[in-house]
């Protein structure tokens, strides 16, 4: 909308006086479509627009809202836009003292109704049981994303254009995780949170930091899940749970939510559920009840909590048994380091307090490529087995170790690849093998050709369980390290910082002077929306002079307006203005 008042010139001013990472957090608070905004103006104007203000009030609490109502312009509201250090502006005003026609309490409400009744505390007996049970739900819900975290390394998962994880990837994680189809997004949630895993290229991947977290404690391992939950969980949101962290959430949190935020709706009551949901889920609350790590997580922070819920998790053990059958039977959660290493050599059966791991070919010639051999494997195999390694496991280790790097893939120029192999009939059923139909793979001489560089060549076929090595020039073996989803907020940053360059030139490229470009946009807009200005003129003898003027136009350099003091109308060349600002 056209701006049509003073206090947009005022507003302006004050947001091209503020430094580039103010203006950074203030767009990102306030969310605004970039399109059509060309200079301060424009922003102006869109920051002003009643729907983006009533917007940003929504997000604001009962007293902050009063101190807006009483013209008194908080940090809160400075932060999103909604004052200045000069005061409240009128459009903000305006929309308050419009609330009671929403149905939403009027300026003078927002001071004088009282708070709802206290939360209900929790007594010690409940506490017990609330302990037992938030540590049963955090122990699980830890343990479904290391199994997220683990199937992710040995293969990505696609996301979906119009969003949601592919259903086949979908599935197969949550038969890794142990927990409902319709469960797998609320985790992979919170595994994104904690930065364990990130969308790169249409992918679902680990990140560079799953590895060191796979190898952490359990108490560590949830404390960094729920440290992420705190640390991601807006400053409002905080505020109400830290109040709460002694008392019963439910109903009556509900009803502090809506007095804290009367414009927030059920967006506010949403944001509230989905942060007590995962709550639930991580053993922060249990029954709406905060547990004593949840209260020393929202008191003390991740460390403390992390000693509360690590001493009511399941002993870590260090021993194994490993069975004729090819199976490795953990009688209680393995200590992380290890379970990490024979994750590497074995796939997972079935996970839990106890857990089942069992040993193919396939697993083992995935060791391998990661680096093994079949030495290191009857090492680490032998010092964590209280039964020792059985004959057919042996077998198989040494059968895997002779059938590893059948398939060899290698570099080609032009970032192409060759794959060989000394089976000519392996070779033909990697042609015709669907789930390697994207690779192009393509017959030349007595070996395979592609048009992917060597790295997706080999990963495709380790994902597709072909006992594969990527080799150098000389045709050694070489160790490749898994691809990783890097976590970066770049094409945000970079959008935003673009705009804020967009706004400081405003028109500038056109005249070749910012100072001159910012003053004739000042000018057009108190033309446009017929508005007073003072206009201060710089005499021939160096002295400054203010005139208030109702501008009507510019032109051949010079501004035609009416004095309102004088009555008449006045022409001043353009060269003379020192600056113009609202009417004193």
């Amino acid at each position: 909308m056209p701006a049509t008042n003073d206090s947009v010139l005022a507003y302006a001013g004050h947001l091209r006086s503020l430094p580039d990472a103010d203006l950074v957090e203030l767009l990102a608070a306030r969310e605004l479509r970039e399109a059509g905004i060309k200079d301060f103006f424009d922003l102006a104007d869109a920051l002003l627009d009643p729907a983006s203000v009533q917007a940003a009030l929504s997000r604001l609490d009962r007293p902050t809202l009063a101190a807006l109502a009483a013209g008194d312009g908080t940090p809160a509201a400075v932060h999103v836009g909604l004052a200045t250090p000069d005061g409240v502006p009128a459009a903000v005003t305006r929309q308050l003292e419009s609330w009671p026609s929403l149905g939403l309490p009027s300026p003078a409400e927002l001071a004088d109704e009282p708070a709802p009744t206290p939360l209900a505390p929790v007594s010690v007996v409940d506490a017990r049981f609330t302990d037992t049970v938030a540590a049963e739900r955090a122990f699980g819900t830890t343990t479904a994303v290391v199994e997220l975290v683990a199937e992710l390394q040995h293969e990505s998962a696609r996301q979906l254009a119009r969003g949601g994880i592919a259903l086949p990837d979908s599935k197969r994680l949550a038969a890794a995780m142990g927990v409902d189809n319709d469960d797998v997004p609320v985790h992979f949630e919170i595994a994104s949170r904690a930065g364990l895993v990130a969308l790169d290229s249409g992918r679902w991947m680990t990140t560079a930091t799953s590895g060191a977290w796979l190898r952490d404690g359990w108490g560590d391992r949830w404390a960094v899940l729920a440290g992420a939950w705190l640390e991601r969980l807006p400053h409002d949101i905080r505020a109400i749970l830290g109040r709460s962290a002694h008392a019963t959430w439910g109903e009556r949190l509900d009803e502090f939510v809506t007095w804290l935020y009367p414009a927030g709706g059920s967006w506010m009551r949403d944001r509230v559920l989905t942060y007590s949901r995962d709550a639930e889920l991580l053993g922060i609350t249990a029954h709406q009840v905060p547990s004593t790590a949840g209260v020393a997580l929202l008191t003390s922070g991740p460390s403390a909590a992390a000693a509360a819920m690590g001493a009511v998790f399941p002993a870590e053990i260090d021993k194994v048994y490993v069975q004729p059958d090819l199976s490795i039977v953990s009688p209680g959660p393995l200590r992380p380091a290890l379970d990490s290493r024979l994750r590497g050599i074995a796939d997972v059966e079935a996970r839990g307090i106890a857990s089942t791991y069992r040993v193919s070919t396939a697993s083992v010639n995935r060791a391998m490529a990661a680096g093994e051999t079949e030495e290191s494997v009857r090492a680490f195999l032998a010092e964590i087995s209280l039964t020792g390694i059985p004959q057919p496991l042996s077998y198989l280790l040494t059968e895997a170790a002779a059938r590893y790097g059948l398939v060899r893939v290698g570099a080609l120029e032009g970032d192409r690849s060759y794959v060989r192999s000394t089976d000519d009939t392996l070779l033909r059923t990697l042609v015709v093998d669907v789930r390697l139909a994207s690779l192009g793979l393509t017959r030349a001489g007595d070996r395979l050709v592609s048009r992917f560089d060597r790295d997706l060549v080999f990963w495709s076929l380790a994902e597709a369980r072909y006992p594969v090595a990527a080799e150098d020039a000389e045709r050694e073996i070489v160790v490749l390290e898994r691809p990783r989803a890097v976590r970066s907020a770049a094409a945000s940053s970079d959008s935003t910082a673009s705009l804020i360059e967009r706004l400081r030139l405003g028109s500038a490229a056109e005249t070749g002077d910012t100072d001159a470009a910012w003053l004739s946009r000042q000018l057009d807009v108190a033309i446009k929306g017929k508005l007073a200005l003072t206009v201060t003129i710089r005499m021939p003898d160096g002295t400054d002079v203010d005139y208030q003027l109702e501008p009507a136009s510019v032109g051949g350099g010079r501004l035609r307006a009416r004095d309102r003091k004088a009555d008449i109308e006045r022409t001043l060349p353009l060269s003379s203005i020192v600056s113009v600002g609202p009417p004193n």
